[in-house]
């Protein structure tokens, strides 16, 4: 049994210790807006923060996870959007939609890691997420707006 924080809460899973956490989420606890992509951890799909940290859940084993904090877009913006979530609306990023968690969890993780960030150090910190639609001027466009409405850009 691994017992860890899930948005928040306590959990326990009874899996093999090298079960990935995402299928941990998405097949024992049910939260499937964490998407399976390539399972090498090459393409931000299945992007979670763990302790705050923007992580690939895809080749994670549960067992590593033990006593973390685990967030997952569920939790994200769950009382109230968050600025990246806002920026993606409006402007209107999403077109499969598939990568979307992954890249809203990335950008989050990345305008909260530091107090300020360069526009390049934005950038630099998206460029390994995958959009198999190729919205990345828009995703690029959306992160930059967040970090300016979060008051991150140096």
């Amino acid at each position: 049994m691994i017992e860890f924080k899930l948005n928040g809460k306590p959990v326990k899973v009874n899996v093999p210790d090298d079960t990935p956490l995402l299928w941990a989420i998405r097949e024992e606890l049910g939260l499937t807006g964490t998407k399976f992509g390539c399972g090498k951890a090459l393409c931000g799909a299945c992007t979670v923060h763990l302790n705050g940290t923007p992580t690939r859940s895809c080749v994670l084993p549960v067992a590593a996870v033990k006593g973390t904090d685990i967030k997952t877009i569920e939790d994200l913006g769950d009382k109230n959007l968050h600025p990246v979530q806002k920026a993606w609306i409006k402007h209107s990023v999403p077109q499969c939609g598939y990568c979307q968690s992954g890249q809203i969890m990335q950008a989050v993780g990345l305008l909260e890691s530091k107090d300020k960030l360069s526009k390049d150090e934005i950038i630099e910190g998206m460029s390994h997420n995958i959009c198999r639609c190729g919205t990345y001027n828009k995703i690029k466009v959306a992160v930059l707006e967040a970090a300016n409405e979060m008051g991150k850009v140096k």
